[in-house]
């Protein structure tokens, strides 16, 4: 199916307006007399209404949280996207069970307290990340369910059973942490596992302060404040409405140019570009490239972003009747044409992948494989052996929580209705409407990114045995599974290459889990007169050097 760029624009022209009341905590954060203050309005702050790493592992957590929370070892964000020295100065293997680290000495928690291997070893303990469940020992993963409504709660200071549940998505075989001395931990995991240094890159692996969380008293209290080492820490914060942070002075990389960072909660894309415009923000988040005329206008602001490591994709829930036959799965996947939403919506500047892979998986990338090609025929045979008979698909769409989402769901439901699918869209609020399970689930938007440079960051961790699909209860598959286990432990790299291929061709072809639709751009808007750079990872980096033209 072909659309021209009208017709596709013309979906969603209604949702930009010239009107705009003006927030008066943006006009607030600009009296503060002297300070410097950089103000962002995004299309989101949290979608669990915290700040802890381990419950917000999602997109509008990416980029703010690591600004307040630090994995162990860093990221080249700016870069390459390599590891780096950071709160680990050193690391090396053991063997292929156990990794040692060296952190680095006088590193300075945002309560005052130093960082030490005790505080390391807390961080990755039951208390804060693993609560009950146990690791994979060598009899496989089990899948922890999240799909009950007692899920989100703690009890004290024992984490909620969902963060428990993402502990173990990161760190299925973890067995312990082991002190060594005051800044030398050993991490002893059950079985072999390959992915031991890049797994302490991810967001949710941080070091937080164990005085400082126990004196909490409570796991709600803290998650709203926690006390990490990023170069900002938690002045205020108001769910829904805005974040104001605070330099963090003794930043162990050096304290940042700027006194605060204010982001304010603006799910409105007229409001967050009417904002812009009049100068009530320095930045906006999650600018469709249509908009490029209208930001640049002025002659004070500028466009700027790109294809980050993240895929925007769609997943099935195959308890839903009418998607129980894999075949109705793929002809979903065949009857999208990729290639014209990338040019239509995203004027060329993002690109199809190569299915759920990245480029910087360097040699572990599957060159041959590719996502389902547009072909809408092969669609329509695949629905008539599968006996598809127009039952109703509902598809939970979000009111634009990905940049132009609502627009995408409409031209992909166009193009599912031209081979003969009958997908209902259904408007939600927020994520727990998207997965209540009280009514029929059929497909949802999601996205996927890649906290390293290998598969078991995506693909495994995100819909292996617990991927948020199964512990969702959309979705599950037994040799894939298997295969999950042999891509996380295996030392052998043909052999970990071999599952990969395989895995995809389960999750994308065979009994399809979700399609992947292009790869994720984030595009900002900003003042001309800062200069900053953006990240090819969600996260807003104002560190030190980053932000170095911006006047008090």
């Amino acid at each position: 199916m072909k659309l021209s760029r009208r017709e596709m624009l013309g979906l969603t022209a209604s949702l930009l307006t010239t009107s705009l009341v003006s927030p008066a905590w943006a006009q607030a954060g600009r009296s503060a007399g002297g300070k410097r203050i950089c103000r962002i309005a995004a299309s989101a702050l949290s979608n669990n209404g915290t700040l802890a790493t381990l419950r917000e592992q999602s997109n509008v957590g990416r980029r703010i949280l690591p600004s307040i929370l630090e994995p162990v070892i860093a990221t080249d964000v700016l870069g390459d996207l390599s590891p780096q020295p950071g709160l680990a100065e050193s690391w090396k293997r053991v063997n292929d069970r156990v990794l040692e680290v060296k952190l680095r000495r006088g590193v300075i928690f945002h309560n005052g307290d130093e960082m030490t291997a005790e505080d390391l070893a807390f961080s990755f303990g039951p208390e804060v990340m693993f609560g009950d469940t146990q690791p994979n020992r060598g009899d496989g993963a089990k899948t922890i369910r999240t799909d009950s409504s007692d899920a989100g709660k703690a009890r004290g200071t024992q984490c909620p059973p969902e963060v428990a549940a993402v502990g173990r998505r990161l760190w299925p075989s973890l067995e312990e942490v082991k002190v060594i001395d005051k800044y030398t931990v050993h991490f002893v995991n059950a079985i072999p596992d390959p992915t031991l240094e890049g797994r302490l890159t991810r967001m949710g692996c941080d070091v937080i302060s164990k005085r400082h969380y126990q004196e909490a008293g409570d796991w709600q209290a803290w998650a709203a404040a926690p006390a990490g080492t990023g170069p900002y820490k938690v002045k205020e914060y108001k769910k829904d409405q805005y974040l104001i942070l605070e330099r963090h002075e003794q930043y162990w990389g050096g304290p940042p140019e700027l006194d605060e960072v204010h982001f304010f909660d603006v799910p409105e894309l007229a409001s967050r570009i009417n904002g812009m415009l009049a100068g009530e923000y320095d930045f906006a988040t999650d600018i469709p490239t249509d908009q490029v005329k209208t930001v640049e206008a002025s002659g004070k602001l500028e466009f700027v972003g790109g294809p980050i490591i993240n895929h925007q994709i769609t997943c099935f829930d195959k308890q839903h009747p009418a998607l129980k036959d894999p075949r109705v799965r793929l002809a979903m996947s065949h009857a999208i044409d990729r290639q014209t939403i990338v040019d239509m919506m995203w004027d060329g500047r993002t690109v199809v992948p190569k299915g759920l892979q990245f480029e910087f998986y360097g040699p572990m990338l599957i060159a041959e494989h590719n996502a389902p090609a547009y072909d809408p025929e092969k669609a329509k045979q695949l629905l008539k052996e599968a006996g598809y008979k127009g039952e109703t698909i509902p598809y939970r769409v979000l009111n634009n929580y990905y940049t132009g989402q609502v627009q995408k769901a409409q031209i992909m439901t166009e193009m599912w209705r031209a081979v003969g699918l009958n997908v209902v869209i259904q408007m939600v609020e927020n994520w727990s409407q998207i997965y209540d399970p009280s009514s029929p689930r059929g497909i949802r938007d999601w996205s996927n990114s890649a906290g390293f440079n290998d598969p078991v960051s995506s693909l495994v961790q995100q819909h292996g045995p617990n991927g948020q699909q199964q512990q969702k209860g959309e979705w599950t598959n037994e040799e894939f599974n298997r295969l999950s286990s042999v891509l996380e432990n295996s030392t052998d790299p043909a052999e970990r290459k071999l599952s990969f291929a395989r895995m995809l061709e389960i999750a994308e072809y065979e009994d399809p889990a979700y399609m992947v639709v292009h790869q994720t751009a984030a595009f900002y808007a900003k003042r001309k007169d800062i200069q900053w750079k953006w990240s090819p990872t969600f996260y807003m980096d104002f560190r030190k050097g980053n932000t170095v033209q911006v006047k008090a």
